[in-house]
């Protein structure tokens, strides 16, 4: 079970950050995460409509601009829910590792049991000291059409892993969804953030291909965090999965987003062919397309959410690569001012890039700022 959590790696505790570097990297882990919460909000009021009901609604262009959701605009689904517990999960991880353990896969398994909490309860309880600042934010208690897979997968302390499971046959797009702040790990080794993206959706997406996919875009956002264009992103992507077993659904439809690329215009028909059945391999896939074709970041989250396959979730893949890609100030300030959840995002985000970049000042075995552990606790 341990596998290579046994080697000491992780944050990047030995590195020297100079500070044109750690801006940077902030820049990028804010535009992750802000990134795919605005294509989740983009494409959370059309998830279930097909391009013809899109227009109807909205027009002969589709939908080109936040619409209400949930009851409000700027409404995020599970999906971004789910994203910001795995970053709460990561930094709880590397607090941890302080006393000894250190096995991430379990770290991120009671994060997502704090976001299952959200789903059953109707607020935070304050008498759970070691739940973080994160799982007191009442705003997450809000249910936003989690899946089955994701609600039976974590209705129990059991956790999931590749050699045993959760939900064996799932193959929905959730836990890639969820795996960009797996590739902001830049200071790990490329097949390490693979493997902890593999390991964490086997939690509740247990089909080799799930897992597959999840790790696959995890590693495209590694490269892209680390400043490599996403074509050289992808192609990281194939040679890490050619090592793999099961990789070729995943290895395929990356290759059919690339072909996509010279085949003419981009249009809601290509999104929806790439999306097919809406399984975890294709949406990624779709999600690659939609970013390298597009223009700039509105044009790219438009294209994911104007077609018969899943908005939101396509759309949340999608940002969470431009984001990585260009950084925060790329992103629409028009939508960014109507997220919801943004100031958590924010402050999640700064938290999680002081973490990677400056976590010896923050704890150590010897000791901890009390500040640090009253907000991702030990325990």
């Amino acid at each position: 079970m341990d596998g290579p959590w046994e080697v000491k790696v992780g944050a990047t505790a030995g590195a020297v950050w100079g500070r044109t570097e750690q801006q940077d990297f902030r820049s990028r882990v804010r535009g992750t995460l802000l990134g795919l919460a605005v294509g989740d909000a983009l494409g959370a009021p059309v998830d279930g409509l097909g391009i013809d009901g899109i227009r109807e609604a909205y027009g002969a262009e589709g939908l080109v601009d936040l619409a209400p959701a949930y009851g409000r605009r700027g409404a995020v689904t599970h999906l971004t829910q789910l994203t910001l517990f795995s970053v709460d999960g990561l930094i709880r991880a590397q607090v941890r590792r302080d006393t000894g353990a250190w096995h991430p896969p379990t770290d991120l398994h009671r994060a997502y049991l704090r976001w299952a909490a959200t789903q059953r309860d109707w607020g935070p309880d304050l008498r759970r000291k070691d739940d973080g600042w994160l799982a007191r934010e009442e705003w997450l208690y809000a249910r936003r059409d989690p899946s089955k897979a994701l609600l039976l997968g974590l209705a129990d302390t059991t956790m999931g892993t590749p050699e045993a499971p959760k939900n064996p046959g799932e193959l929905g797009p959730e836990a890639a969804a969820r795996s960009a702040p797996f590739g902001l790990l830049v200071g790990w080794e490329p097949q390490l953030v693979a493997q902890l993206a593999v390991e964490c959706a086997a939690q509740t997406h247990g089909h080799p291909t799930a897992y597959v996919a999840a790790g696959a875009y995890a590693v495209i956002v590694h490269a892209l965090a680390l400043g490599e264009s996403l074509d050289a992103a992808v192609q990281r992507g194939f040679a890490l999965l050619a090592a793999r077993p099961g990789h070729q659904p995943v290895s395929d439809a990356l290759q059919r987003a690339l072909g996509a690329v010279r085949q003419g215009l981009p249009g809601p028909e290509r999104v929806a062919e790439l999306c097919g059945a809406g399984t975890a391999e294709s949406l990624v896939g779709a999600a690659v397309y939609c970013a390298l074709v597009a223009a700039d970041v509105r044009h790219g989250l438009t294209l994911a959410v104007n077609h018969d396959g899943p908005s939101a979730a396509t759309a949340a893949l999608t940002g969470g690569l431009l984001g990585a890609l260009h950084g925060e100030t790329a992103l629409p300030p028009a939508w960014l001012a109507e997220l919801e959840g943004r100031p958590t995002i924010l402050e999640l985000a700064d938290d999680f890039a002081m973490e990677m970049t400056q976590g010896p000042a923050l704890h150590s075995p010897a000791g901890a700022s009390p500040g640090w552990l009253a907000r991702y606790p030990r325990a």
